[in-house]
């Protein structure tokens, strides 16, 4: 396969136009998910290696995206922890892991026999990819994002339960944390052994912290994660929502790509990064829910702030929603392409 737009991109080389893809792009808003979600609950469907390979594909055949997202959960490691998780739709922890029994209970599993039907889907959706040019994307969690919910027991505006932890008892946070760096390092070495070629590590509720706490409770794990990795020579893609404040920070994180949300624009982004970061976003998921005109002017304002220099890879600030019009989807992407070639 020629090396594709979205993988040169990553590394910063020139690129003929700006690739495109969609966080959450397989999901609510399409009709053809949402019948595949009617036969199946959630996570049965992250565990059947034909069903994932299905939704995968599906924006894909549609829209022509530049990249695939492996469809999954970043619970679904966590899950072969000993975790008993249930999606409604968020996770939702059955006993939240607060003390040093519970957090030593938690297994490192091996990925290749507890969750070989991640490494199946990934060769399946290599082998249905490879003939369109499209290279796939595997992803993870962060560690501090995990605990947030592992700890709370359940989404959160706030996630007080793993922050009181900390505070309280730090050494066995540290422990939680550790844990969950080992599992996520196992996970995510074993998708790219499977034939993911880049991956997106989230750390969705970093933004709730300030710089001394995100330094002491998430940048450690993530610094190690990205470590780990390094060996494979596949794009790391950071992505931390709400946290503007600490950009500069991500610099020398380890990431080869910082997905920034729609809070900050592309230019204070890639200013605060500097030259040897890839950046990615970085359009507001509900702009799409609007007119096209105002969806095609906000989308021109973000090709203007991330510049004519290479490493920008156009996606939204976050995952996109289930009453986004598909009209849309189309004509965005359709638009970026002209307006970029």
């Amino acid at each position: 396969m020629a090396d594709p737009l979205f993988l040169r991109a990553c590394r910063r080389e020139p690129v003929e136009r700006t690739p495109v893809w969609l966080m959450r792009q397989a999901g609510r808003y399409l009709p053809e998910y949402r019948a595949v979600r009617e036969r199946v609950d959630f996570l049965t469907l992250c565990r059947t290696p034909e069903l994932v390979t299905e939704v995968t594909l599906q924006p894909i055949d549609r829209f022509g995206f530049d990249a695939a997202i492996l469809f999954s959960d970043i619970f679904v490691p966590v899950t072969a922890m000993g975790v008993d998780v249930a999606f409604a739709p968020g996770p939702m922890i059955a006993a939240p892991i607060r003390d040093r029994r519970a957090v030593d209970a938690l297994r490192v599993p091996d990925p290749d026999e507890a969750l070989g039907f991640v490494g199946e889907s990934i060769r399946m959706l290599r082998a249905a990819l490879e003939p369109r040019g499209v290279p796939l994307i595997g992803f993870g969690g962060a560690p501090f994002t995990l605990a947030c919910y592992l700890v709370e027991g359940q989404g959160s505006r706030h996630f007080t339960a793993f922050r009181t932890l900390a505070s309280d008892d730090p050494a066995l946070a540290r422990v939680l944390l550790d844990r969950l760096a080992e599992t996520m390092i196992a996970a995510l070495r074993a998708q790219v052994a499977a034939g993911a070629q880049a991956i997106q590590l989230f750390d969705t509720w970093a933004g709730l912290l300030g710089a001394t706490d995100w330094e002491t409770w998430s940048r450690p794990w993530v610094e190690r994660i990205f470590a780990a990795l390094a060996d494979l020579g596949v794009p790391r893609i950071y992505f931390a929502s709400g946290a503007g404040h600490l950009t500069p920070r991500f610099r020398d994180l380890g990431a080869d790509v910082v997905s920034v949300d729609w809070r900050t624009p592309l230019d204070e982004a890639r200013a605060a990064l500097g030259p040897e970061i890839a950046v990615q976003g970085n359009l507001d998921p509900v702009t799409l829910l609007g007119w096209w005109k105002t969806v095609r002017d906000r989308t021109d304002e973000v090709l203007a702030a991330a510049g004519g220099a290479p490493g920008h890879v156009f996606n939204l600030g976050h995952g996109i929603l289930p009453a986004t019009p598909i009209e849309n989807v189309e004509r965005l992407v359709a638009h970026v392409r002209e307006a970029t070639s």
